[in-house]
């Protein structure tokens, strides 16, 4: 074997291995939604029902960000019990009924439980958050703009800054 495809090759198990410990990381973040059916506003278009993307892109968006911010051995369990999305749909306009009008009016809101735990699976903090952002339109700081729920993510992003500093 060449030392190149040597070097390829040790280059491409490393690789492989800080992705296992990347995602190892992030499987120390759980999130569940409960009765997301009766959210008050998780759609994807006017009169719909819950979307499971969004609530896949909203849970894979807090796993991310939490995992970043845990210490070697903590878990962290995250239950949304209820999810409004930043926006909303306009019922009297038909050719926007299935766009989602965003106006500082319509807020992003998610209410969740959570829990800390350390590595022995004590917990360190728990408790309720209702998480609003009434100025969510004039974060000048959000990044990803062309990225679905970016407003929703930041919400979760800054409520993960917060409270595991």
């Amino acid at each position: 074997m060449k030392s190149s495809h040597l070097l390829m090759f040790f280059a491409a198990i490393a690789a492989g291995s800080l992705l296992t410990a990347a995602e190892a990381k992030q499987s120390a973040v759980t999130v569940k939604f409960n009765e997301p059916d009766k959210f008050t506003d998780a759609a994807a278009h006017f009169n719909g029902g819950t979307d499971q993307y969004y609530l896949d892109t909203l849970s894979e968006h807090l796993q991310k960000v939490a995992a970043r911010q845990l210490a070697p051995g903590q878990k962290l369990e995250v239950t949304i019990t209820d999810i409004d999305l930043a926006g909303d749909f306009i019922p009297s306009n038909p050719k926007l009924m299935d766009v989602r009008v965003i106006k500082d009016i319509y807020i992003p809101r998610m209410v969740l439980f959570f829990r800390l735990l350390d590595a022995d699976r004590k917990v360190i903090t728990e408790g309720e958050r209702k998480l609003t952002d009434l100025n969510f339109m004039n974060n000048l700081g959000l990044v990803d703009r062309d990225q679905p729920l970016f407003y929703d993510k930041a919400l979760l992003t800054e409520w993960v800054r917060k409270e595991l500093k």
